[in-house]
């Protein structure tokens, strides 16, 4: 084989070309190595031409075809990939306020969940609701505890079932005004419940639109923000929960030594405060462009977009951005035809179901159940009511501290580093709440000091699992199936939190195990698990498009090599399509030599 360049003073003659690259001289090696390259697969790109090959797009200013389309695709996702954080908050301002309006639906949740565990600790509360002890005071049996707890959760599970069927046929912006219309309704049950077993109807009613926002707002701030604040918006929610948890402790901490009924009621009436404003404003918020492509909207899903950027930037085509996610739809439509729930558990989309359940479920199962009844830790440990709710709300304090940390470390590091390094902190943690426990709660210093380690715990959790969670499940996800998988997730989680609800009471109680503080044994087996199964399932989804990940997925990359992979959702390994047609490109072989042409050339 001969080999020769007109433009170069010499020319370079070679008989074979090299059989392997560690054949080469290790400085041509090198200089053709580089990350290595998955394409999408030549049926993905096959099916993709045939269904596309009379594809039109009249658009308001211009028309577009397939091949315009493909082109478009490269060049807004090359710009996706390019764009820096400040870019894309300077470009995208009204994109990161209706996220943030929508995901402070979920302080609602975070509010009554800290509410309702705080309760157990709360004097008036359990002398309405609870039973006499022999000693003369009032507690919450553990399964009443537990029944409360799981109540909401098991209305929550019915409210993220339907999300996934009602918003994939209405949208975001009408699911959640509808969902915010009936919190507003079901707070009355609550507020004016006469028994426990009213009360218990009221959460299960309330978990029902809460299930709502626990899905629907992640997958809001997923699919109205590019790449470079995929990250910042979809932890928010995170920030939104610990927010609604801050306020619920400061709230019942100043009415801790009230003795009538307003103790409680109080908390129920501040609910209200939310629903109204969010309404007014969702009314009004443009529907994810996303969800309108899927539709087959373009023109509507490009006004969409435009209402979601700023006005005038000569940098920015909203069209490429929208040719851009037809192509990723279109692409998608080859690994998953259907947008069921079925779908969820076929192909590529079953290993993206497993992860998404999984970092959902560690959340609970890494031993957080300890925070969210962390007031009533406190007390059986050995500490009064009031200073109780003081160390309390100090604990929500570090949780927003660190979710805000948590966006620059995601931003460096990545998802699935910050996971591994934050379980493993969390287990140090664990073990040492355990270990800080056993002399007993007469030893006033151990008290404070196993105390202390549940605030460590906090802020390590909001730094790491706690926030990381949420941007991980939006951007595993399917953009077809992304709706109906954060709904699995989310219940996979919920059924975790069952168990921890059920177990958390009675390791707590002193009518039950009462192990207090040495529960954190128990939990620190359960975070090395948890930190096992992420460090071989757990993948980096850092800087890539969605498409780029549905290429990843589809090709089987590991766990351990996503960050390290590049993918190319254009074109397939020998072929790709153009005007609709299938066209053979270069084999990899072929193009394996030719960059052997150029190294040698070059040198």
């Amino acid at each position: 084989m001969e080999l020769s360049s007109s433009s170069s003073p010499s020319v370079i003659t070679k008989k074979q070309p090299f059989a392997s690259v560690s054949a080469m001289p290790e400085r041509i090696s090198n200089a053709i190595k580089g990350p290595e390259v998955v394409r999408a697969e030549d049926g993905a790109v096959a099916s993709m031409g045939d269904r596309m090959a009379d594809f039109s797009w009249d658009r308001r200013d211009s028309h577009i075809d397939f091949q315009g389309l493909i082109d478009e695709a490269k060049g807004a996702t090359e710009a996706e990939l390019n764009m820096t954080v400040w870019e894309a908050i300077k470009l995208y301002p009204k994109a990161t306020a209706w996220s943030v309006l929508a995901s402070t639906a979920l302080i609602m949740e975070g509010y009554d969940l800290v509410v309702i565990n705080s309760f157990y600790a709360f004097p008036a509360f359990t002398e309405k609701y609870g039973v006499r002890l022999p000693d003369g005071s009032y507690s919450i049996t553990a399964p009443w505890q537990s029944g409360l707890s799981e109540g909401a959760v098991v209305g929550e599970m019915l409210g993220l079932m339907l999300t996934g069927i009602v918003c994939d046929r209405y949208g975001y912006r009408k699911t959640i005004t509808a969902a915010l219309i009936m919190v507003v309704c079901f707070i009355f049950v609550t507020f004016f419940s006469i028994n426990i077993k009213m009360l218990l109807a009221g959460e299960i009613l309330c978990g029902i639109p809460w299930g709502v926002f626990q899905t629907i707002t992640t997958a809001y701030a997923a699919e109205v923000s590019p790449i470079a604040l995929r990250p910042l918006l979809t932890t928010y929610v995170n920030l939104c929960w610990v927010m609604g948890q801050f306020i619920g402790s400061g709230v019942l901490r100043s009415l801790v030594n009230r003795t009538d009924q307003w103790a409680y009621k109080i908390p129920f009436a501040i609910q209200w405060m939310w629903p109204i404003p969010l309404f007014v404003g969702m009314v009004f918020a443009p529907e994810s462009p996303w969800w309108l492509v899927r539709k087959g909207r373009l023109n509507e899903a490009e006004r969409s977009l435009r209402r979601l950027t700023t006005k005038g930037d000569t940098s920015f085509d909203p069209q490429k951005t929208i040719a851009m996610m037809i192509h990723t739809n279109e692409l998608e439509k080859q690994a998953s035809a259907g947008t069921s729930y079925w779908d969820c558990f076929r192909g590529s989309d079953l290993r993206r179901t497993e992860i998404a359940c999984m970092a959902w479920g560690i959340q609970t199962l890494a031993g957080s159940g300890i925070m969210g009844g962390a007031s009533q830790f406190f007390v059986q440990a050995g500490l009064e009511a009031d200073k109780a709710f003081d160390l309390t709300m100090g604990q929500y304090a570090l949780g927003a501290f660190g979710t805000v940390s948590a966006w620059a470390l995601m931003l460096r590091f990545g998802r699935r580093t910050l996971y591994l390094v934050g379980l493993a902190a969390m287990f140090v943690a664990l073990m040492l709440m355990g270990v800080l426990s056993i002399p007993g709660p007469d030893n006033a210093n151990a008290v404070w000091a196993s105390g202390a380690m549940v605030l460590i715990y906090t802020f390590l959790y909001d730094v790491t699992v706690g926030p990381v969670c949420y941007c991980l499940v939006a951007e595993i996800s399917s953009t077809r199936l992304r709706g109906k998988t954060i709904v699995l997730a989310r219940n996979f989680y919920n059924i975790t939190q069952i168990f921890n609800f059920v177990l958390t009471p009675r390791m707590l109680n002193p009518t039950a195990w009462a192990w207090r503080g040495k529960a954190g044994f128990f939990w620190a087996g359960a975070c090395a698990l948890c930190f096992l199964w992420s460090y071989f399932r757990l993948p980096e989804p850092k800087g890539k498009t969605y498409a780029e990940l549905d290429v990843l997925f589809k090709r089987g990359v590991p766990a351990g090599k996503f960050a390290c992979t590049k993918a190319d959702p254009f074109r397939g390994d020998t072929i790709e399509a153009r005007q609709g047609s299938i066209v053979k490109v270069m084999s990899r072989d072929s193009e394996y030599n030719q960059s052997i042409v150029y190294a040698i050339e070059k040198t």
